[in-house]
């Protein structure tokens, strides 16, 4: 029975590692959507740039890049960090976000009318 339980114990480590790095993977690809997130808001109200890129900054996780652009009508932004855990996994999250620019929705209303 010992040698069962000294074989299989290291199996449920690396199971039960592999399990929290999972989860702590996700909460970090959730913090990457709601930094897209903030930082299209931000910026779809006319915030500066620099604003927009401080409020996806300070909900993203360490070590994030945030990347601001318009593209016609839209204000995109994406979200790129390093996932948790050893740097020679090289894995990367990614998250984006729309919003429709504040200063086009008056001029889609007037169309409208």
């Amino acid at each position: 029975m010992t040698a069962e339980a000294a074989l299989a114990m290291p199996a449920l480590v690396v199971f039960t590692m592999t399990l929290l790095w999972g989860l702590v993977a996700a909460a970090a690809q959730i913090q990457c959507v709601d930094a897209a997130r903030a930082g299209a808001r931000a910026v779809a109200r006319s915030e500066p740039e620099a604003a927009a890129v401080a409020a996806a900054r300070a909900a993203a996780p360490d070590g994030a890049r945030v990347v601001v652009e318009r593209a016609g009508d839209l204000w995109r932004v994406r979200v790129e960090a390093p996932a948790p855990g050893p740097a020679s996994w090289g894995l990367t999250l990614h998250a984006e976000a729309a919003a429709l620019a504040e200063d086009t929705v008056g001029d889609m209303v007037r169309e409208g009318s």
